[in-house]
């Protein structure tokens, strides 16, 4: 299997393209800060990994923008502060202002040239209007939870994804899934068929962050540690120098 076999790249945004574990800790500072005690950068991703995905669990339909107020409570009430509801919402609003990965927009201009790009993201459609400028390539389409009504590792949100693919003239077998998070992504593409490709940008870290333990580790195809070095195999296939 090669790189070059795939007509269509679909991505993950939050963790594999934007920096989301570095958005959210720096979201979360007026609340980290009122806590009684040192927290670390893993115990706060941790917890609001489980609050995350708990509310997606239980409110499937509700836009991102609009759960991660409910997750903030959820963290205050968990570490013993008290916050106002306009804090939780400002958190919520904070998702446009995550980072986006030094090599993103790089690497996406690059692949655009060679691939279909396309989302299937976690967010509303607004929250990922404001990620989009910072990824600087216009993705091919874009499937959002609020489109879906849904949030991944939903087998739901995977069928919506090929079915309207299947749309455009991209069949399963064409489609090489790229993401970060085993549990929101790589689980449901093993369930699904789907060809996978692991950026693991937590490669230098303990544990899985801002995402839940996937439990059995899924299969993949292909691994790399950042967009970079996905744009250096694809070179390396086609015969270009670096």
């Amino acid at each position: 299997m090669k790189l070059t076999d795939f007509k269509a790249l679909t991505f993950d945004c939050y963790g594999t393209l934007i920096d989301w574990e570095s958005g959210m800790v720096e979201g979360l500072k007026p609340l980290t800060r009122k806590v009684g005690r040192e927290l670390s950068r893993n115990e706060i991703l941790e917890a609001h990994a489980r609050h995350e995905s708990s509310q997606q669990l239980q409110t499937p339909a509700k836009n991102y923008r609009d759960l991660l107020p409910i997750v903030y409570k959820r963290l205050a009430e968990e570490w013993g502060v008290t916050v106002t509801w306009a804090e939780c919402v400002a958190y919520g609003r904070s998702v446009k202002d995550w980072p986006a990965f030094s090599d993103s927009a790089e690497a996406l201009q690059y692949l655009k040239k060679h691939f279909k790009l396309v989302i299937l993201s976690n967010v509303d459609n607004e929250s990922f209007a404001g990620s989009n400028e910072r990824l600087e390539v216009d993705f091919d389409a874009i499937y959002t939870a609020e489109d879906c009504g849904s949030y991944k590792p939903s087998d739901r949100n995977f069928e919506y994804m090929l079915n309207k693919l299947e749309t455009l003239g991209i069949q399963k077998h064409e489609i090489l899934h790229t993401a970060e998070s085993m549990f929101h992504d790589h689980g449901p593409a093993n369930r699904h068929g789907l060809a996978s490709c692991w950026i693991y940008r937590r490669h230098d870290q303990q544990g899985f962050g801002a995402t839940m333990h996937p439990g059995e580790m899924p299969r993949y195809d292909f691994r790399f540690n950042s967009m970079a070095d996905l744009v250096k195999a694809h070179r390396q296939e086609l015969g270009q120098q670096d």
